[in-house]
């Protein structure tokens, strides 16, 4: 390269504080080794290998040869699938939102949490978020400009002590709580009583809440997650995002939504109609489909999460591992054991996608207060979760002889 290039190829400064992509390293690797014959089972990535619900995809196909669907939809979403997803929460949760100003689609939960940290954040603004965290929590508020705060999620019981001590502390207060519950990566469950402390300390420290509610009914052993806007006086003060990804298995449709307060709403939307054009009509009517028709499948998909669960947990327990089964969501976090712990999470999945033709999620993946674990998603069928175990036991003794 001509060394004038060098100086013509200059990127913004923000990308200097974004790191490597962990799981995108992991992925590749699992590609290559695909591509090299290896048949390599992925626990890495949470990507459901579970269809569709049939009519949902029927509803697709029927309306995507409609050249009417085929222009730019409306931006914040088609009004009937924002009337529908109100009807959703006044049936699961007794909550009214108006369709209107308290709704709004977004091309997957991951990008609606981005641009609001765009529309919410900037330099100078800091933002509270439980850690370990999902990757986008933490750099959605970075790319924005702002300040995150790491707010340690273990354990529950402190979560809140330390949100007051930031909040007394740091002037100006932080403007953004940023929660997840059922939380990825942890699994940690939350009650009714939790949101509603949130919800007081919001107003008392004058800060916003973000709840992203991906996980809302992948949930085991009896336990119902709560909604954040179930809490009095929670939509005074925050917004909830939604997915359709893993509730009706339609990860790759990129099709959720935002609900809550009217004024957070409306700055979303604003930002998005600047960004893009919305989500494509016919996957927008499909997901009225899954929302009206499909809560009958919910419970099917349920049960094959929590069977791969049992399987997953118990197979780790016969191995050595000590495992906490989560209440929820569809992934096992679980804790190196000793002596491979040393090495450290990325160094240990490398040893397992390498070894054991077995991809992984590194516990450092999602904060420094990951490391030491690892996240496995619950995506395989159960005799492949078994290989997976078996493959991963005989790396674990291969590395004992190496005297790693």
């Amino acid at each position: 390269m001509d060394s004038n290039d060098d100086n013509t190829i200059r990127f913004a400064s923000r990308m200097e504080k974004l790191p490597p992509y962990l799981f995108g390293m992991i992925n590749s690797m699992k590609m290559e080794k695909r591509r090299n014959g290896d048949d390599v089972i992925d626990l890495g990535m949470g990507n459901p290998v579970d269809p569709t619900p049939d009519n949902v995809i029927e509803k697709l196909i029927e309306v995507a040869k409609d050249p009417k669907t085929h222009r730019y939809p409306v931006s914040s979403g088609m009004k009937n699938l924002k009337k529908e997803i109100s009807l959703y929460y006044k049936r699961h949760y007794d909550i009214n939102l108006d369709a209107d100003s308290e709704t709004l689609l977004t091309i997957g939960s991951k990008e609606g949490i981005s641009h609001l940290c765009l529309a919410l954040l900037g330099p100078g603004d800091s933002v509270l978020v439980p850690a370990p965290a999902f990757p986008i929590h933490i750099y959605a508020a970075v790319i924005a400009g702002a300040t995150v705060v790491r707010v340690p999620i273990s354990p529950p019981e402190s979560f809140l002590n330390r949100i007051v001590n930031i909040c007394e502390s740091f002037h100006p207060g932080p403007k953004v709580l940023m929660i997840n519950y059922p939380h990825n990566p942890t699994g940690t469950l939350c009650d009714a009583g939790l949101f509603k402390e949130i919800v007081t300390l919001a107003k008392r420290f004058k800060f916003m809440v973000i709840h992203d509610f991906a996980y809302s009914m992948i949930t085991f052993d009896g336990y119902k997650a709560p909604s954040f806007l179930e809490t009095p006086g929670a939509k005074d003060i925050g917004v909830e995002f939604g997915s359709f990804s893993k509730s009706y298995n339609m990860a790759g449709w990129r099709i959720g939504y935002c609900v809550g307060n009217p004024k957070i709403i409306a700055a979303l939307s604003k930002i998005k109609g600047y960004f893009d054009y919305g989500i494509f009509s016919a996957i927008q009517i499909a997901g009225i489909i899954a929302l009206r028709d499909c809560d009958n499948t919910i419970p099917e998909q349920v049960s094959l999460y929590q069977a791969r669960r049992d399987t997953l947990c118990s197979g780790l327990e016969r191995i050595g591992w000590k495992v906490t089964p989560p209440g929820a969501g569809m992934f096992a976090w679980v804790k190196i054991p000793e002596p491979y712990s040393k090495m450290g999470s990325m160094q240990f999945a490398i040893e397992m996608m390498n070894r054991a033709n077995v991809a992984v999620a590194p516990g450092v993946g999602f904060s420094e207060e990951g490391e030491g674990y690892l996240r496995l998603a619950l995506v395989e069928n159960e005799e492949r979760l078994r290989q997976a175990v078996r493959q991963m036991k005989k790396a674990m003794q291969e590395l004992d002889k190496e005297g790693f």
